[in-house]
Formats: C-alpha cells, sequence, structure tokens
C-alpha cells in the first residue's frame, strides 16, 4: 500500500503509518464472495437481492430458491418483456416449462397470448397456492406487456419438450391463486400426450388465465 505521507513527514509519522496499512490490508473483505449467490452468506441475501433489483423476494422460501432467483436476476432483466425471460423466471423458482405460443395452436388461438404448463417440484415438494401465485406474478411482470396467458401447474411430470394436447384442468381467476377444497378427481397416466406420445403426470392440474 503507498503512503500519502509528504516527504518532509518524521521516522515515527512513516513507522505509523506502515502500521496502519498493514492492519488495513489484514482485514478480510471477500467482496466477489458476497457478490455471488452460491457464496453470500444467507443472512445477507435479501441485501444482495435488492441490489440486483428483484422485483419480489419472500425469506420463506428455501434458500435454494432464494439463492436461484438471485443467480437468474441479471438473465432476467436483460431479457424482461420477452418468453425467453418468462421461462427465466420459472426455471428461477425450480420450475420446469413447457411453452406454446398462440400461432402453434391449430387453430390458432388469439393473437399475443401464450400457454404454459409448468412443474414446481424443482426444490422438492407440492408448491403452495401462495407460491404458485407468487411465481405467477413474477411472469406478469416478466412477460410481453401486449401478451395474456394460460398458466397450468402440474405436481410431476415427465416426458419430452413439448406442450400437452389435452387434459382436465380446474380454472381459477388470475386475480388470485387459491388452494381447491375438498379432494380432487385423480388423473390417470398417460391421459396426457405430447407430439403423439404419452406424457406421464402425477397429481392434479391447476389452471389459471391471465
Amino acid at each position: 500500500m503507498s503512503s500519502l505521507l509528504p516527504p518532509t513527514s518524521t521516522a515515527l509519522e512513516r513507522a505509523l503509518d506502515l502500521l496502519a496499512a498493514m492492519r488495513v490490508d489484514a482485514i478480510g473483505a471477500p467482496l466477489r464472495a458476497l457478490w455471488r449467490a452460491e457464496t453470500c452468506p444467507e443472512e445477507l441475501l435479501p441485501w444482495l437481492a435488492w441490489a440486483l433489483s428483484i422485483d419480489a423476494w419472500d425469506p420463506a422460501w428455501p434458500v435454494e430458491v432464494r439463492r436461484a432467483r438471485i443467480a437468474a436476476a441479471v438473465a432476467i432483466q436483460r431479457t424482461k418483456g420477452t418468453l425467453r425471460s418468462v421461462s427465466d423466471v420459472i426455471a428461477s423458482y425450480g420450475g420446469t416449462v413447457l411453452l406454446r405460443e398462440w400461432w402453434q395452436v391449430d387453430p390458432p388461438a388469439e393473437p399475443h397470448t401464450f400457454e404454459l404448463l409448468v412443474s414446481l417440484t424443482g426444490f422438492g415438494g407440492a408448491p403452495s397456492a401462495g407460491f404458485i401465485d407468487q411465481v405467477m406474478g413474477e411472469v406478469w411482470r416478466t412477460k410481453p406487456v401486449r401478451s395474456h396467458f394460460t398458466f397450468t401447474v402440474a405436481l410431476s411430470l415427465a416426458g419430452g419438450i413439448g406442450f400437452v394436447g389435452r387434459g382436465r384442468s380446474l380454472v381459477y381467476s388470475r386475480q388470485r391463486a387459491t388452494a381447491p377444497t375438498g379432494t380432487l378427481p385423480p388423473i390417470p397416466n398417460n391421459a396426457l400426450t405430447l407430439a403423439g406420445e404419452p406424457l406421464t403426470l402425477s397429481g392434479v392440474i391447476l389452471t389459471l388465465g391471465s
């Protein structure tokens, strides 16, 4: 560390300056670790999320979700307003998504609409109604402004990349995603198809429109 003392400084002043410099250099400042989602201490994650302009934050999320949301923040901001950002947002919540735009439907759907089939079990456990509502809110914030969407949640799914052709669902309002009451009818395996091949689906699906 270079000294800022003038040439006329005394030997004592130079010694004290050297001692102060040694003490400052001995203080650890792990700035790179603090700015990384993977290495930032858990108690500092809210501050890192704020610094990266993350729109929604919930301390009740599993730590894996909180770190994933931070890790994806820059990429989402760069592509905000595109369907790519929608996919990135869902992935940051531990989800996988099958997406189909209006022109990919036969016959074509209403222009500037798209459909999402989402599984949110990437970080373990079935998602709560509140968690689904948070994910849907983030999709709403990052989607193209003129676009509207249908959001279908599957508890678990397995199959290729594409979109389902048919299925049984429950329809709810976009304004609020609430947990259904009572016992829902089971969905048998292989009840859905994807590009002519069976898509295994277990649990229930919940469809919400924007």
